[in-house]
């Protein structure tokens, strides 16, 4: 019979896998190099930080810090702690993770699942905040008895692990072949061992780091940013940066992207860091093959964990627009657009506004007859030019009024008007106009540099969008 004594005989040993859709675009197919993934996402716990649970453990116990029915205290951003939380759940220790709030619902559920405690702090704080997960979990660590946090950004067992499974594993499943190894860089444990070993076999061999916008490991400025799992705003213990050849930094919006096309593409469900990776890979793989280097070159990338972790996010089209991390509709459309396809052969005047000076009897038939629902106001007795906008009139708003007091119609349109609408230039994307419809205001001024030229509602909106499908869908 063949088993395994627990689960975590089963951690490490992940397949390669060629990568042969995604690299179309980078030439042709005989010039290009070999493209490897390594998949992570199929170790138990479903990302390469498994590899570092139970050895970080283990060197705790040998060294008496970690004692039968102590606590296990760690800073992560999600991995880290299910490869903890399953060596810990084996050898029965109690579990607290400390997370920054960023990272996705998904990671923090699988803790609760293995009986981990977990706690949430602020994102965008420095590390040497009180606030930060880092320096939460340091307090946690001092002031629970039998207490121990591994603390993987300076835990030399971290890139040990790599060092003696990811590496060696590389080397093998290549027959010692490989030219080039991607990896995006957190605690840098990864790609630190896996390319310590691998330099040892290959001293020739190209390093390449994929690390985030906004992470300091590059050598970019500390800013926040989206992507799970990479990138820092420190340079942690356990990262050598002298083993890396090269950098690519990373966009979000490229590596959610990316993700994503590694999952429709190649059929492998992708977290954010990997593709973060990938288009680290991509930009290397297309530049040996336009050179004609890539006969020969072998790439591996590590892809370190799965999209299981990022189903309410990478994958949830609402939160990725409103992230501003998924293309849509209004992103392509200009205002203008909307205000030379509305009407569609209906005699109305672009810009139809209501005076300060005039009866609200009579701004009411001039909405009737046009059948619109709003009009700007101005206070110029003729001309539309926007510095005369002082405020505007609904049908809703005029209903209101009428209802309460009929005697309102004798009365003048600047006594009853609504604050004027919000403006945006006609050659705005969509969006611009939609994000203020949706925070519910009536309609949008367009202008044309300081010259008023037409509303947009919400139904200009979705007439738009239903005389373009292709567009709205």
């Amino acid at each position: 019979m063949e088993y395994a004594r627990s689960i975590l005989d089963l951690i490490g040993n992940t397949p390669l896998v060629r990568i042969s859709r995604v690299t179309r675009g980078i030439g042709p197919l005989e010039r290009q190099p070999l493209v490897l993934a390594k998949l992570e996402m199929l170790s138990p716990g479903g990302s390469v930080k498994d590899r570092i649970g139970l050895p970080m453990i283990e060197a705790a116990e040998r060294d008496g810090l970690l004692r039968p029915g102590g606590t296990i205290i760690e800073p992560t951003s999600g991995n880290t702690g299910h490869g903890l939380a399953i060596a810990a759940a084996i050898k029965g220790y109690r579990c607290v993770f400390v997370m920054a709030d960023k990272q996705s619902a998904e990671k923090q559920a699988i803790l609760r699942a293995y009986g981990a405690e977990v706690v949430l702090c602020p994102t965008n704080v420095p590390p040497e905040s009180p606030e930060s997960y880092y320096s939460v979990a340091a307090r946690l660590a001092r002031d629970i008895p039998g207490a121990y946090k591994p603390d993987q950004y300076w835990n030399a067992e971290n890139t040990a692990a790599h060092e003696a499974t990811t590496g060696p594993e590389i080397w093998r499943q290549t027959a010692g072949q490989i030219t080039h190894l991607v990896a995006s860089v957190g605690t840098g444990g990864t790609i630190t061992g896996a390319a310590r070993y691998l330099r040892s076999q290959k001293p020739d061999l190209v390093v390449v780091g994929a690390d985030p916008e906004g992470s300091v490991l590059s050598g970019d400025v500390a800013r926040p940013y989206l992507t799970e799992g990479v990138g820092e705003d420190f340079i942690p213990g356990t990262f050598d940066p002298e083993l890396i050849d090269r950098w690519v930094r990373v966009s979000d919006r490229d590596a959610f992207a990316m993700a994503r096309r590694i999952t429709r593409e190649e059929g492998i469900l992708a977290g954010e860091s990997c593709g973060t990776a990938m288009l680290a890979t991509l930009q290397v793989a297309r530049e040996l093959t336009e050179s004609g280097q890539g006969p020969g070159a072998v790439m591996v990338v590590i892809l370190p964990d799965g999209g299981r972790n990022y189903l309410s996010k990478l994958y949830n089209d609402e939160w990725m627009r409103a992230n501003g991390l998924l293309a849509s509709a209004g992103s392509v459309v200009r205002v203008r657009e909307v205000l030379e396809d509305r009407h569609h052969g209906e005699q109305i005047p672009d810009l139809v506004l209501a005076r300060t000076t005039e009866k609200v009897g009579a701004a009411i038939r001039r909405l009737e007859d046009y059948g619109i629902s709003q009009m700007p106001v101005s206070e110029a007795a003729e001309g539309s030019e926007l510095a005369g906008i002082v405020g505007s009139i609904s049908e809703k708003g005029l209903l209101e009024r009428a209802y309460r007091d009929p005697g309102v119609v004798e009365r003048t349109v600047g006594e009853v008007m609504d604050p004027p609408l919000p403006v945006v230039q006609e050659t705005a994307p969509l969006d611009e106009a939609f994000a203020l419809l949706a925070r519910g205001v009536p309609a949008v001024l367009a202008i044309r540099l300081e010259r008023p030229v037409g509303l947009v509602t919400k139904l200009d909106v979705l007439e738009y969008l239903s005389h373009h499908p292709r567009l709205g869908g």
